[in-house]
């Protein structure tokens, strides 16, 4: 297992060193079994605390909280693949020396997808709509790249952010009010560099159920039942390829049911986890 160092003193925040050697941060809180929450494109490790869901895991996990390459303290590399992202996840879930409850959200839920492939020490998995292309829904990302791009090289980083939001992830007024009303809009502003690489690189990524004929890990697939068609499609293909799976729809949610719904996602996921099956 790859040795987690703490970076300060402080010993709540520590690195894993990923395979490709960038460094990894995870934020360490409570006590219990691990679990490990993996955040989507524009987010860092403390939008599990746009609600209650980090502390009352916390009461019930050692919660290890992520911060994705490119953002916090965790490092980056010059070149970008979506594979990069999937080692990086399993750095840190091979980092503990007990099996793990991994959850991951949108990109991340498709990181943690992947991380499955990567590593044994996984007791379950979770994920939440992770933005796959199935069936007749394909992603028509060139010119919403393009201009996040041209966004960027103009110094509009929230104007980047606003337009992955709206055009991309298919945030509700809602949702996207929660965001911009949060401590973390300013660390997902600095952020959205790294949005028009990742979001390219999951529309290029291809995916194939008969990957995962052979991963039993007890899986549970969280979708909204409000969502866009196309995660839908995800969430269905996603729980017909992993054998040991179900699939949980949130009446009248969007992507966001740890944000929007929290009691009940709480509840879903501390089922799941805490049961020994």
């Amino acid at each position: 297992m790859a040795d987690a160092t703490p970076p300060d003193a402080g010993g709540e925040v520590e690195t894993v060193t990923s395979a490709d050697g960038t460094a990894i941060a995870f934020e360490r809180t409570g006590s219990g079994p691990p679990l490990v929450l993996v955040h989507g494109a524009c987010d860092v490790h403390e939008f599990w605390d746009l609600t209650d869901v980090r502390s009352v895991f916390a009461e019930h996990f050692t919660v290890y909280a992520i911060d994705r390459r490119g953002r916090g303290e965790s490092g980056d590399a010059t070149e970008y693949e979506l594979e990069r992202e999937a080692e990086d996840v399993a750095a840190v879930v091979d980092a503990i020396d007990d099996p793990v409850t991994l959850l991951g959200h949108s990109s991340g839920a498709l990181y943690s997808l992947e991380a499955a492939l990567r590593t044994d020490n996984l007791r379950k998995l979770i994920v939440n709509e992770p933005p796959i292309q199935v069936g007749n829904h394909e992603f028509d990302v060139e010119e919403v790249v393009a201009e996040m791009k041209r966004l960027l090289d103009d110094g509009e980083n929230e104007q980047t952010l606003m337009l992955f939001l709206q055009a991309e992830a298919h945030l509700t007024p809602d949702e996207i009010d929660v965001a911009r009303s949060a401590p973390i809009w300013q660390d997902m502003v600095a952020a959205a560099h790294t949005l028009p690489r990742e979001w390219q690189a999951i529309a290029e990524y291809e995916f194939d159920g008969a990957r995962f004929e052979n991963v039993t890990t007890p899986t549970l697939v969280l979708g909204g039942g409000a969502s866009p068609s196309f995660y839908k499609a995800a969430t269905k293909a996603v729980t017909d390829a992993l054998p040991n799976s179900r699939l949980v729809r949130f009446d009248g949610q969007s992507h966001e049911p740890m944000n929007t719904a929290s009691d009940r996602f709480i509840d879903e996921v501390l089922t799941f986890a805490r049961n020994s099956n």
